[in-house]
């Protein structure tokens, strides 16, 4: 993928990453634009999860090179990683709350990490839980949720620190069609908002729904390579 748009905002050159003694993904490169919207399928361990790691720093690549916003991670230390990842908004597969706070609390969580003024982000909190739906749930606590409510606080969580980028790994993995829909939606407006998205996901029926509403790219890892997917999904 030439550097005709200039740098993106995350890129991977030519990324290698082993585990175990074997290869899970050879020779990976892309370069996620401002404002471009992805999607990465492939079945089931075929690396999206490592892939999606990769792209925010939390796994270092066996060879070839990663940079977050221009700079290689290698030569980052762990204080300008975290930094990095202020700019970088993930939605895990597994969303892991914290039982004994509010909605509200964990949605709110990253800004209590870096320091940031509650109250005086406190009109942003209820916008942004407003946004996804979840008002009426604020004060509850993350085992009286839904799937889908979950993954709605998952999502609020990823982008209260306004990422430039969100990545979200099987954000509809757990949740119903209606639900998914929803879940789209929301990712679809961010990305109306200028923000990059990229949906890890092995949903093909999701993907063909995206299409009607956003410009996507859909990215396949098949035997440890990535390959942009045609039309034939």
């Amino acid at each position: 993928m030439g550097a005709d748009k200039g740098a993106g905002l995350i890129e991977l050159e030519n990324v290698a990453y082993s585990y175990g003694g074997g290869e899970l993904l050879s020779d990976i490169s892309l370069q996620l634009q401002p404002g471009s919207f992805h999607f990465l399928t492939g079945p089931s361990g075929a690396g999206k999860t490592t892939l999606l790691k990769l792209c925010y720093g939390a796994l270092l690549p066996t060879a070839g090179d990663v940079r977050l916003f221009g700079t290689d991670v290698r030569g980052m230390e762990r204080d300008d990683i975290a930094l990095s990842r202020r700019r970088i908004g993930v939605v895990h597969q597994d969303c892991q709350f914290l039982d004994h706070l509010s909605v509200s609390e964990n949605i709110a969580l990253p800004l209590m990490v870096s320091g940031r003024d509650l109250l005086a982000e406190a009109a942003n909190l209820k916008e942004l839980t407003n946004w996804v739906g979840l008002t009426s749930r604020a004060e509850a606590r993350p085992p009286e949720l839904s799937g889908g409510e979950r993954q709605r606080a998952a999502l609020a969580r990823a982008v209260i620190m306004s990422p430039d980028v969100v990545l979200a790994d099987e954000p509809t993995g757990n949740v119903d069609w209606e639900m998914s829909q929803r879940l789209l939606r929301l990712l679809v407006e961010l990305n109306r908002m200028g923000k990059t998205i990229m949906i890890a996901t092995h949903d093909l029926a999701l993907i063909r729904a995206a299409k009607a509403h956003v410009q996507a790219r859909v990215l396949r890892i098949s035997n440890r390579h990535l390959q942009l997917a045609g039309a034939d999904l």
